[in-house]
């Protein structure tokens, strides 16, 4: 059995869990080998967009959602940073919620004195702030994306070939074609320097990356809606991006929440 991976910090964002394309039982993985001091979720972690058109929340949800409030209640600070898709939760800032703290945006000290601006972005998509309409339309398409996918996984399953994944694809055609990425990355690096920060940490746009912006860190966590991935800091201040694509048996899995539980029980007096 793997040993579990311990980081000073872990940044996870756009789970959108009650969203039938979520890959929560990858995260539940993922977040069972992978411990840190302070787990930071960079926004829409809940999918309420989708959760207000069609109700959805399998019992993996509910694994995923009590993983993290354990993991709170063992000590490891989490920290939720609302994005567009759970807004309703930038109603409550500087709130606890079974020892998950909200707020609306951070700075994150580095182990190695930089600082890192944290926010999940929205607020840069022209799209969301502007024309929420269009929006709303553009989650419909992703959804029809992932449908279609789903049906040419399967497809080429059967025919022997490796994942391809067409929404992804279509995705970033379209991200390409009105060059949005580009213009996402500069105006949020932006805004870190802006704050005096040395980097940005951010999600929303399902494109993870490190990588230097003229002087300023950009870090982008990603999804798990499809490339499942997050970003660790070491103990020594260096970022690694992680993606991950294995599932433990469910003897396993349910082992380890046997025993998280075990541990968190009250004693006998």
């Amino acid at each position: 059995m793997m040993e579990p991976r311990h980081f000073r910090t872990l940044f996870i964002s756009d789970v959108h869990l009650g969203s039938k394309a979520a890959k929560a039982d990858f995260l539940l993985d993922f977040l069972r080998y992978h411990e840190a001091d302070t787990i930071v979720l960079v926004g829409d972690i809940v999918d309420g967009w989708r959760l207000k058109r069609n109700w959805y929340w399998p019992q993996v949800c509910n694994d995923v959602v009590q993983k993290l409030l354990r993991t709170a209640r063992k000590g490891t600070r989490v920290v939720y940073i609302p994005g567009n898709h759970d807004e309703f939760l930038r109603d409550f800032p500087g709130m606890h919620f079974g020892g998950i703290e909200v707020v609306e945006r951070m700075m994150h000290d580095g182990a190695d004195g930089k600082k890192y601006l944290i926010l999940h972005g929205d607020e840069f998509d022209v799209v969301v702030r502007n024309a929420r309409l269009l929006a709303y339309l553009g989650d419909w398409a992703y959804d029809t994306a992932i449908r279609i996918n789903i049906l040419l996984a399967a497809v080429r399953r059967r025919l022997g070939m490796p994942y391809w994944s067409f929404s992804a694809w279509a995705k970033l055609q379209v991200k390409h074609a009105v060059n949005f990425i580009g213009e996402f990355e500069r105006v949020v690096a932006e805004e870190a320097r802006k704050s005096g920060a040395d980097g940005v940490i951010c999600g929303h746009i399902h494109h993870a990356v490190i990588q230097d912006m003229d002087g300023i860190r950009y870090i982008n966590t990603g999804d798990w809606v499809e490339s499942c991935t997050a970003v660790a800091e070491h103990e020594d201040g260096t970022f690694e991006l992680i993606t991950w694509r294995r599932l433990a048996s469910t003897v396993t899995a349910l082992a380890a929440v046997e025993r998280e539980e075990a541990e968190l029980a009250p004693q006998a007096a």
